[in-house]
C-alpha cells in the first residue's frame, strides 16, 4: 500500500478523496494555488504545497509543479480527481517516469478514449454500437457539409477533443451549417488547442445513460450498474441518479456487458465510465468513455455500498478489492444534485461572490460533498461547481422527496446558486414520472426565473449576513449607500429578536 498520496485537484472532489485516504490510514498531501491557500481541501490534508498563481494553467494544470510537490513531500502516488489533469495521458506518463504511481487507467487507454474520433473507431472495431456519423482525418468544411447533406438534418457537430459541451453545435438547416462549423472549430481550438470536428446523426429526445466500469489489479473487468444523466443544461449534467427509471434488468445486463467489452477493447484498468445515448426505440449507442472518476460517482457508491476511491487506490497499489464484484447487488435509489454558482434565470451564467453564511443539510440518507466554507471567495478562475447533495431512499420517490427537503435545508448566502432551480426541477410531474431526455430542461423550464425578484425577507437575511462580514454595507435611514440591499428600505436585522 502507498505511504503517501498527493491529490492533484481542488474543491469538493479533493476533499472527498482526502477523506477516503484518511479512512484508509494513508498520509495525504494537498496542492493549492495562491487563491486556495485557505480552501477546505488545504485543511483536509496532512501537508499542503502551494504550486502557483490562481490561474489553473499556472497551478493545477502545471505538471512539473505538481510532480515537484510530490517529490518534495515523498509521495509515492498521485490521485488526479476529475477535471484538470485527470484525463491527460502525458501527465500519467510523466508520473510513471518520475517513479510515482498515477491512480487511474493506463496512459494509452486515456489517449485512445480522449479522442472522440479514435474512440469511435476503437468501439466500432470492438462491435460496440456507435451513433452513425462522419469522421475523416483532415476533412474540410465542404466535405463536412456534403456528409451532413447525405446524413440528413438535423446533425450534430462535435469537437474530437471535446468535453463539457464545448465545440458542439446542433444544426437543423443546411444554410446554418457553415457558420456552425466555424463556431464549433473556434470554440474547440480555444478550449482544447485542436479544432478537429466530426459529425453525428442528431438523436431526438435521447436519454443519457452511463455505466460505471472497473478493472481491478488482477485484470478482472466488471460494471456497477448504470446512472441516468439526462437532465442537463448546456450539455452539462445537473441531476444524476441510479438506477435509471428507463432501464430494466434485461437492458441493464446488455448495457453493462457492452460497457465491459468497450473497456476491454482498450485494456482498461481502474475506474471509468462508458456513456451511451438511449434512443426512443430502446436502442443504445456509444457516446464516449470518461477515463476517470465521474462527478456523479456517489450515487453508485450509495446504491452498491462501495467506496470507489478506495477501490481506485487499492487497484493502483496492486492490492485486491475488499468486495466480491460478482456478489454486488444494487439496493434502493440515489439521486445527486449539483449545486453550482450560477443564475438559471440568466442562461446559467456563472456567479461570483464571498460566502457569507453556509448551512449544509444533515438528514438520514443524505451525503454532502462540498468544497465551500464561510469567507471563501467564489470567482471565475475555476469550475462553478460548489457542492453535491446526494439522497438515498428505498425508492425513487423517497429519494426525490429527501433530496427536495435537503435542498430546502441548504443555505448559501453571498453568491447566487441554482438551489431553487433544482427544487423546481424535482417538483415537475415529468421528473416524478421519469420522462427524461437530454432536452428536458428546455422543454419544461425554458424561461425559469425570468424577471423574478427575491422576496424582501430573503434580501433582509442576505443584508444581515453582509453586515456581519462588512458593516460598511449597512443601509442608512432606509436609503443606504450604493449596496445590493438598498431596495429593501427600512429593515430590522433578523435573529436578534
Amino acid at each position: 500500500m502507498f505511504t503517501k498520496v498527493l491529490v492533484a485537484n481542488r474543491g469538493e472532489i479533493a476533499v472527498r478523496v482526502l477523506r477516503t485516504l484518511e479512512e484508509m490510514g494513508v498520509a495525504s498531501v494537498a496542492v493549492v494555488s495562491e487563491a486556495d491557500r485557505d480552501a477546505p481541501h488545504a485543511f483536509a490534508a496532512g501537508e499542503v504545497y502551494c504550486i502557483g498563481p490562481a490561474p489553473a494553467v499556472e497551478s493545477y494544470l502545471k505538471t512539473e509543479a505538481i510532480l515537484e510537490a510530490a517529490r518534495t513531500s515523498g509521495c509515492d502516488a498521485i490521485h488526479p480527481g476529475y477535471g484538470f489533469l485527470s484525463e491527460n495521458a502525458a501527465f500519467a506518463e510523466a508520473c510513471e517516469a518520475a517513479g510515482i504511481t498515477f491512480i487511474g487507467p493506463p496512459p494509452e487507454a486515456i489517449r485512445i478514449m480522449g479522442s472522440k474520433t479514435r474512440s469511435r473507431e476503437a468501439m466500432a472495431a470492438a462491435g460496440v454500437p456507435v451513433v452513425p456519423g462522419f469522421q475523416e482525418p483532415g476533412a474540410g468544411d465542404r466535405a463536412l457539409q456534403a456528409a451532413a447533406e447525405e446524413m440528413g438534418w438535423p446533425v450534430l457537430i462535435k469537437a474530437s477533443a471535446g468535453g463539457g459541451g464545448k465545440g458542439m453545435r446542433v444544426v437543423h438547416r443546411p444554410q446554418d451549417f457553415a457558420s456552425a462549423v466555424r463556431l464549433a472549430r473556434d470554440e474547440a481550438r480555444a478550449a482544447f488547442g485542436d479544432d478537429t470536428v466530426y459529425l453525428e446523426r442528431y438523436l431526438e429526445r435521447p436519454r443519457h445513460i452511463e455505466v460505471q466500469v472497473f478493472g481491478d489489479a488482477a485484470g478482472n473487468l466488471f460494471h456497477l450498474g448504470e446512472r441516468e444523466c439526462s437532465v442537463q443544461r448546456r450539455h452539462q449534467k445537473i441531476l444524476e441518479e441510479s438506477p435509471s427509471p428507463a432501464v430494466d434488468a434485461g437492458l441493464r445486463e446488455r448495457m453493462g456487458r457492452t460497457a465491459v467489452e468497450a473497456a476491454r477493447a482498450v485494456d482498461y484498468r481502474n475506474a471509468g465510465t462508458v456513456e451511451f445515448l438511449l434512443d426512443t426505440e430502446g436502442e443504445f449507442h456509444f457516446l464516449e468513455m470518461n477515463t476517470r472518476l465521474q462527478v456523479e460517482h456517489p450515487v453508485t457508491e450509495m446504491v452498491y455500498g462501495v467506496d470507489l476511491v478506495a477501490a481506485q487506490v487499492l487497484t493502483a497499489a496492486g492490492e485486491p478489492l475488499p468486495f466480491d464484484p460478482g456478489a454486488l447487488r444494487p439496493r434502493g435509489h440515489a439521486i445527486e444534485a449539483r449545486v453550482y454558482a450560477e443564475d438559471p434565470g440568466a442562461g446559467f451564467l456563472p456567479q461570483t461572490g464571498r460566502v457569507l453564511r453556509l448551512r449544509h443539510p444533515a438528514r438520514p440518507g443524505l451525503r454532502v460533498d462540498s468544497g465551500l466554507a464561510v469567507g471563501r471567495e467564489v470567482g471565475t478562475q475555476y469550475d462553478p461547481l460548489l457542492a453535491k447533495i446526494i439522497a438515498w431512499g428505498e425508492s425513487r420517490d423517497v429519494a426525490t422527496r429527501k433530496l427536495r427537503a435537503a435542498l430546502g435545508d441548504t443555505l448559501i448566502l453571498g453568491v447566487g446558486t441554482n438551489v431553487d432551480f433544482l427544487q423546481d426541477v424535482l417538483a415537475l410531474p415529468a421528473w416524478n414520472e421519469g420522462r427524461l431526455h437530454t432536452g428536458f430542461l428546455e422543454e419544461h423550464l425554458p424561461a425559469w426565473g425570468a424577471g423574478q425578484v427575491p422576496p424582501p425577507e430573503a434580501l433582509a437575511l442576505a443584508a444581515e449576513a453582509s453586515v456581519a462580514v462588512d458593516p460598511r454595507v449597512l443601509p442608512r435611514n432606509g436609503t443606504g449607500a450604493s449596496t445590493p440591499w438598498t431596495r429593501i428600505g427600512d429593515w430590522t436585522p433578523l435573529g436578534r429578536r
